[in-house]
């Protein structure tokens, strides 16, 4: 695809659309135009007008510039999307988009087909290490958002993150030459930018300019208009400190959460260490904020006050472009990208609009080519039709009849060809036959992960973004979230007999099973939105084909026993699991694929109870979701995530908070060793005992996150049979395959 010489770029903000347009000089790029157009109402207050309100204010855009042969890279809010960091271990640089793909679908807590996703390898110069990072965002928030461009008749060449649009603007303007955090703060959240030169790590946080003026409105019992007006004339205000006063909560609240975040950056990179901040957004004219930051954070903190690419020629534009020079980063870097002046070029636009823009690129060229294909068919004709009427060489003749008797006598012979080195090419393949099932557990437990019931969009949102206002949005008892806490697996040299059983369900957690291997493995657990969990998986070795099958029937089975440990928050759990979980399980067959020759041949629930009726599992419950979301998942079996199976993670999710080596996070919980609290405020220990004093307080049993009693979720324990390289009767026909194969329905409780 060609470079285009000029572009702009778009960030529609929360209160204004802020717009840049590059082009191309002599000496680099160069600014040509801009503007800053605010919104008839702030975006976050407008409700059901929003999507009027920005097409509204993209129509007065276009009305005011010329946007003819130019293309447009749009910007996404942070918020509402997805990123996460990776270290790729030493491979081949062929395999990693595979590489890449497989940690897509353990990250993202949604399907890969209802995302738009990218990513962007990392390489500092001189370094062995790549890094990638992942981004993606739900394809509908995309498709929307796209949509608004498209109608105004916008040539969208890239959609982009804005945290990472800032980071291409202060990239190219060679101001990471250290280790630096970008706090941009915009009106709803702040992108909090941790980067050098090679590397980037992204937190956004929900605190805003808005923060600010709802403080205000709170104070002094204003509308929303007039507490932000109040706001912008703070310094110049006789009521100074009064309005200064308001707002020290959300001060406090802000250098707080960057603490936080600087801090669990320090831990999980800990050779890199933060040199000076740089401030972005339009709230950073609020006079002394920049000095609180700095004597909280004991770093150097900056506000930006250009860009290298200078200010528009106008000097009429001039002025108003260096007045909101510190809002304007996003759209600065979004057209560095346009231009192909950014470092990160991954963009989340949607696959058919890219398609249609190379195939208009490409239309232009079609004359020209049908042109020479004329051109070309006519001298060929030619050429034909004089060899024709020349005659035939007999030099030539004889030529071609000495080549034809070689190749029949390279025919006879080829029998002789055909046979020879059978014996290294047996060899070959018993060495190749060494990899069979290596992939099996990594594929399985991907299978599992998909099993799980999707959450409702708002509590994925909320789970990933430690946001407990957006998970509480949904009534815990009606939450489609499930945990796996643990996860037992037992080898079986056959299955038969068992999944004949009509008691199948004794052969949970036991230890005598008929035929049964011993097996071991590393811990491994599987979370709430497909993900791994804290508590455990062991059994996780290859299959034995000749492993002893006690009692087996004539036709064996070999697999595995799985049992797992599920709990929810949903009310109704039991319908949840039998009917999604379950469900969902007894669709896994991939007998063909010659690295999923497995399927699910029966599962069911085994136990079913209310986490109240035993304080032992209402301990081991909170230690699950305590620990999962603390980040204290172990290493995974084979170590790294490339080993043996999928990283363990809460859902797909970064690992939040937990101590360092736990994994690279873009977002992170409370602080490890969390503990639920007590009535009266106290705290349990570990067992759960009553607090030291002796006291008689009633021990409360909360959700780290949302701070909910735990004690009316259910747990379940959960058995499944996975046949491996199942005989044809356990492999579901055409006609069963949307309901799973006939032997895997199971009586429950």
């Amino acid at each position: 695809m060609a470079t285009a010489r000029y572009s702009w770029g778009i960030d529609v903000g929360n209160r204004a659309l802020k717009a840049i347009r590059l082009s191309r000089a002599a000496n680099g790029v160069k600014i040509d135009d801009y503007d800053v157009i605010e919104h008839e109402q702030i975006l976050s207050n407008a409700g059901d007008n929003r999507e009027a309100i920005i097409s509204a204010s993209l129509s007065a855009f276009t009305a005011r510039h010329s946007l003819k042969s130019s293309t447009v890279a749009v910007g996404v809010s942070g918020q509402s999307s997805f990123a996460r960091f990776i270290k790729l271990p030493p491979v081949e640089r062929k395999k990693i988009g595979e590489i890449v793909r497989f940690e897509a679908i353990q990250q993202i807590p949604f399907p890969l087909e209802d995302v738009e996703w990218a990513y962007q390898l990392f390489e500092a110069p001189g370094s062995p290490d790549v890094e990638v990072g992942i981004f993606a965002m739900r394809k509908e928030l995309v498709a929307r958002h796209v949509q608004h461009f498209l109608d105004v008749d916008m040539n969208v060449s890239a959609v982009q993150m804005s945290p990472l649009a800032v980071y291409n603007a202060m990239q190219f303007d060679g101001r990471l030459t250290e280790p630096t955090m970008i706090i941009d703060m915009g009106a709803e959240n702040t992108d909090l930018i941790i980067a050098d030169n090679d590397t980037v790590w992204l937190r956004s946080i929900s605190i805003g300019g808005n923060s600010f003026t709802e403080a205000l409105v709170k104070a002094f019992k204003l509308n929303f208009q007039k507490a932000e007006e109040l706001k912008r004339t703070a310094g110049t205000s006789k009521y100074t400190r009064q309005i200064f006063q308001a707002m020290r909560p959300i001060f406090g609240d802000l250098v707080s959460e960057i603490q936080r975040s600087m801090g669990f950056f320090a831990s999980v990179r800990r050779e890199t260490r933060i040199k000076r901040i740089i401030a972005l957004g339009g709230t950073f004219h609020l006079p002394n904020l920049l000095r609180y930051l700095q004597q909280n954070l004991q770093l150097e903190v900056e506000r930006m006050d250009g860009f290298r690419s200078g200010v528009p020629a106008d000097p009429k534009q001039a002025a108003g472009f260096n007045e909101n020079i510190l809002s304007l980063a996003s759209a600065y870097g979004l057209a560095l990208q346009g231009i192909g002046e950014g470092k990160i070029q991954s963009s989340l636009l949607p696959a058919n609009i890219r398609r249609e823009r190379m195939w208009k690129e490409k239309t232009k060229w079609f004359a020209a080519a049908a042109a020479l294909m004329v051109a070309g068919t006519g001298i060929a004709y030619s050429s034909v039709y004089l060899s024709k009427t020349a005659g035939t060489n007999l030099g030539e003749q004889q030529e071609n009849d000495r080549v034809l008797a070689q190749a029949t006598a390279l025919s006879n012979s080829w029998a002789e060809v055909a046979t020879a080195g059978s014996a290294d090419r047996d060899l070959v393949a018993k060495l190749y036959g060494l990899t069979d099932y290596r992939d099996l557990w990594a594929n399985l437990i991907r299978d599992i992960r998909g099993a799980l019931p999707q959450p409702q969009p708002q509590v994925a949102l909320g789970l990933y973004n430690w946001d407990a206002k957006a998970v509480k949005s949904v009534e815990r008892g009606k939450r489609q979230v499930l945990l796996i806490s643990d996860l037992n697996s037992r080898y079986v040299g056959d299955l038969s007999l068992m999944l004949k059983d009509p008691d199948f369900r004794q052969y949970a957690n036991t230890t005598s099973v008929p035929g049964a291997a011993a097996t071991t493995g590393r811990p491994m657990g599987m979370g709430p939105m497909g993900g791994m969990g804290p508590m455990g998986m062991s059994g996780m070795g290859s299959v034995d084909p000749s492993a002893a099958a006690g009692g087996a029937s004539s036709t064996p089975v070999k697999g595995y026993l799985i049992t797992a440990h599920v709990i929810t928050p949903n009310a109704d759990g039991p319908r949840l699991v039998q009917e999604s979980f379950i469900a969902n399980l007894l669709k896994i067959y991939f007998p063909k694929d010659q690295s999923r020759r497995y399927v699910v041949a029966k599962a069911t629930i085994v136990t079913a109870s209310q986490l109240k009726t035993d304080p032992v599992r209402l301990q081991a419950a909170l230690t699950a979701y305590n620990v999962v979301r603390g980040g204290l998942s172990p290493q995974p079996v084979g170590g790294g995530n490339f080993g043996g199976g999928p990283p363990p993670q809460y859902g797909g999710q970064p690992q939040f908070g937990g101590p360092p080596g736990t994994g690279v996070g873009s977002r992170f919980g409370p602080p490890s060793g969390y503990q639920p609290p007590m009535a009266g405020g106290g705290y349990p220990n570990v067992g759960g005992a009553l607090p030291a004093g002796g006291g008689a307080a009633e021990v409360k049993y909360l959700d780290p996150l949302t701070e909910e009693d735990i004690s009316n979720d259910w747990e379940f324990v959960v058995l499944f049979a996975v046949a491996v390289d199942p005989p044809a009767d356990l492999v579901p026909q055409p006609a069963a395959a949307a309901t799973g194969p006939a032997a895997g329905v199971a009586p429950t409780e």
